[in-house]
């Protein structure tokens, strides 16, 4: 495996740094929280002017035709300054799908206005009880369209989203994907409160009626399919997210324990602090190495399924070590609202508890193991 980028991709690695770097300031992101926006707009307008939002979309709508791991490079970026870009919700989960599996109608009807940046989206992927292929949201036949019932609750990017992808069940069964604008008649979006500060949306679907062209791809594909097209994907792009805060939160640490003193001592020269300071070195890496390799595969078109459940289970376990140790090591400056940390520590907090339980994911790996 080699996760050497590409010129292309490393061009989008760079530029993502760059602007973020100039606009995503400690200062200008607090200001954002503020405001109670959490999207920062001008930070978004220049990734979309510089091609980062469309990387993965054809260049036939405006995009610049690259695979995954561009946009995954750019996702960990955005991690690692704490930056309230949509590139999860709007290019992985929203782009990405329509790109793949839409109709040449949908993607010249809804890409360009993604890659431009002037449409943001957001999938409604997961609901309660039930796993995001096995949705309880219903879409019965009705003429030539459809109509949808459901619930859809913590839609990331919902609040502000202009297209929302809504798994649903069928009138025979089978799972289709469909896109819907927002607001539409019939659809409610409530605000949720998360852990991140960044809320997402709880989505009630009552008599939603959208035609036979919402439907993505038209029925040319297994909706199930799709869903769990979009479900690795998200998956690894968390775990992206997760290694660039980790990458930031013991940058931060390493930092701070070098200025900060005691008994006339950095206390990184103590051994306790040096101690941990190298278990999270070591966490990062395995974080990082676990989120890249699957990103690669995917990216690749290799199966990656064993590769996603390594990634998820370093991402919860060892993230969470991480920025623990991270926020201890600084003291009281940790928990400081006025301090970059706490960025990363809620959002890795965040990824953890969506991801699920380490063990999860180590069973399921372990299953398929004695399987092969």
């Amino acid at each position: 495996m080699d996760f050497t980028l590409n010129d292309e991709e490393q061009a989008i690695h760079d530029l993502t740094e760059q602007i973020l770097a100039d606009h995503s300031t400690n200062d200008r992101l607090k200001q954002i929280a503020a405001a109670d926006d959490h999207v920062d707009r001008d930070a978004w307008a220049a990734l979309a002017a510089g091609g980062v939002v469309g990387a993965a979309i054809p260049e036939a709508h405006g995009g610049l035709g690259l695979g995954y791991l561009a946009t995954a490079t750019a996702v960990q970026v955005a991690a690692s300054h704490g930056s309230p870009v949509p590139l999860l919700s709007t290019s992985v989960m929203g782009a990405m799908p329509i790109g793949e599996y839409g109709t040449d109608a949908q993607q010249a009807s809804w890409l360009p206005a993604i890659a431009d940046g002037s449409l943001l989206s957001a999938t409604a992927l997961f609901e309660t009880g039930t796993s995001p292929a096995k949705p309880l949201t219903t879409a019965r036949t009705d003429g030539d369209g459809y109509v949808l019932d459901g619930e859809k609750p913590m839609v990331d990017g919902g609040l502000q989203a202009g297209l929302l992808l809504i798994p649903a069940r069928l009138d025979d069964g089978s799972i289709g994907v469909f896109l819907v604008p927002s607001p539409s008649d019939g659809v409610t979006c409530q605000r949720v409160e998360v852990t991140t500060g960044r809320p997402q949306a709880h989505l009630t679907l009552s008599g939603v009626a959208v035609g036979g062209d919402a439907l993505l791809g038209e029925g040319a594909v297994d909706g199930a399919e799709i869903v769990h097209w979009i479900a690795r994907r998200t998956i690894v792009a968390m775990c992206m997210q997760m290694a660039g805060a980790a990458q930031s939160a013991i940058r931060l640490a390493a930092e701070y324990t070098k200025e900060r003193q005691q008994f006339d001592r950095p206390i990184a020269t103590f051994q306790t602090v040096s101690n941990r300071a190298g278990d999270s070195y070591i966490d990062t890496e395995a974080i990082t190495l676990t989120a890249w390799q699957a990103a690669w595969r995917l990216d690749q078109g290799l199966p990656a399924d064993d590769q996603i459940h390594m990634a998820a289970y370093w991402a919860a376990e060892g993230g969470f070590r991480v920025v623990h140790a991270a926020t201890h090591v600084h003291g009281g400056v940790g928990v400081d609202r006025d301090y970059p940390l706490h960025r990363h520590f809620l959002l890795a907090r965040q990824i953890e508890l969506t991801l699920g339980n380490g063990e999860e994911h180590l069973e399921r790996l372990g299953r398929s193991i004695a399987a092969s």
